[in-house]
């Protein structure tokens, strides 16, 4: 492996195209919406090998993936954003023919550059040019002050991952390690992030060393070798999530005292076969003065042939992957396949409570998730008003795939992002500013 630009570098190129503007929305909840695109491209790393014929060289060139999640601290300027990066490239063993022309392993992931470690990104925008600048790089570290890995850990009472080099060495599981994906930060400089593996809730202090990480209870133990606290401190019915479809979203209240955060899918509670089915989403509320549950809600999926620009039948499809609070008890929330993005508003004032509930137990059958209809188990579910859908209020083209990012940057501004995953295929990250409707956040 040959790394081309070490990672305390920040030597940035940023690309920018012309303003792509909305002249006329088809929704009249909108006014005038621009769509503002930058591209953030950074070199992360080039490996070089042998194809399978031994004779031809393969490169495969990655950038800084850090699209990953997005916030907006209301104390900053509006210019201001925080960014931040999942755990690293990685490609699954089915795909490693496509991407890389080798057979390189069977069943598990590659992580092409291992020594990756999740990091958080502090963005400022240019005040005369278009485009944004990494102002701030913090690496998620131990307590001990070394960089946490990316790698899977070594999980028995939910299932992990193998992981291999990009020469098919098998690579060690590591419980220090953190699948990072949405994001928060809070007035004293903290972070809140969440992590799919586990799935697990992190707190990070300002500096980036882990204060405690909030795991399903009973998993605590498979993670006594990590290198700072672990608390089993959520539900354990959380540790049947699908294999990469953990804690996927977090949401902080404006006046900091909970925190939201919600599941990518629907748990496979009994089975896989009920993870592919099910509509049901779980959604938390956490009191961050007691750390303690203090809600759980039932978050119910768009239909899959809704997503007009992805064609699938196929209701795993669907995730939610980002969400923000605008208000006490109010969310915003992204639900998105890949091509279509849509974002909801939604109250928890009116939906059940079913926290500590018969639906948090793996011995109810039928599960939550096989539920039908909620109605008939007096269910209400948590209430969705449709604020966007970029298939039918956007121009064609207006946001790119896999948006997983998501912050309000002003009174009547909001911020995308996409995943792109480190370039793998190409793809850039791309940041897009909309200008929303006054009555938006209601």
């Amino acid at each position: 492996m040959r790394v081309s630009v070490p990672l305390c570098v920040f030597s940035i190129v940023f690309l920018t195209t012309m303003p792509v503007q909305a002249d006329k929305i088809k929704d009249s909840r909108y006014e005038r919406l621009g769509v503002h695109r930058s591209l953030f491209e950074r070199p992360l790393d080039v490996v070089e090998f042998r194809d399978a014929t031994d004779t031809d060289v393969v490169r495969l060139k990655f950038t800084t993936g850090i699209g990953s999640s997005a916030f907006h601290f209301p104390g900053d300027n509006r210019r201001t954003l925080y960014m931040a990066s999942d755990r690293g490239v990685n490609i699954k063993c089915d795909d490693d023919v496509v991407i890389t022309g080798k057979d390189i392993c069977e069943k598990g992931k590659i992580f092409p550059v291992p020594n990756f470690t999740p990091t958080i990104y502090k963005l400022e925008r240019r005040r005369h040019h278009r485009g944004w600048k990494v102002v701030e790089a913090v690496q998620i570290k131990d307590a001990s002050g070394k960089p946490v890995s990316g790698l899977p850990n070594p999980l028995t009472l939910t299932d992990t991952e193998s992981a291999y080099d990009i020469a098919g060495h098998p690579l060690a599981q590591n419980p220090n390690g953190l699948d990072t994906e949405a994001m928060v930060r809070l007035s004293d400089g903290s972070f809140w992030l969440s992590d799919e593996y586990a799935p697990s809730l992190v707190h990070v202090a300002p500096g980036g060393e882990v204060i405690e990480r909030l795991v399903p209870a009973g998993i605590e133990s498979d993670l006594a070798g990590a290198d700072y606290p672990v608390k089993g401190v959520l539900p354990g019915i959380l540790a049947k999530r699908k294999l990469n479809r953990g804690i996927e979203s977090v949401a902080v209240s404006p006046d900091e005292s909970y925190l939201y955060f919600a599941l990518q899918s629907p748990l496979a509670n009994p089975d896989e076969s009920a993870y592919k089915t099910s509509r049901h989403v779980r959604l938390f509320k956490l009191d961050l003065k007691t750390m303690t549950l203090v809600g759980e809600y039932v978050y119910v999926i768009d239909l899959p042939e809704t997503f007009l620009a992805d064609n699938t039948d196929k209701q795993s499809k669907v995730k939610v992957s980002e969400m923000l609070a605008y208000a006490d008890d109010r969310l915003l929330i992204l639900e998105r396949i890949s091509n279509t993005t849509k974002l909801y508003r939604v109250s928890l004032h009116a939906a059940s409570d079913i926290l500590g509930s018969r639906w948090d137990s793996e011995f109810t059958s039928p599960s939550l998730e096989q539920i039908d209809d909620l109605d008939a188990v007096d269910i209400t579910p948590l209430n969705k008003d449709l604020a966007l859908d970029s298939a039918t209020d956007l121009p064609p083209g207006a946001l790119p795939a896999k948006v997983e990012g998501l912050a309000r940057t002003g009174r009547r501004e909001l911020v995308l992002v996409n995943d792109n995953d480190f370039g793998i295929e190409g793809a850039d990250t791309e940041i897009i500013r909309l200008r929303v409707s006054r009555g938006f956040f209601k």
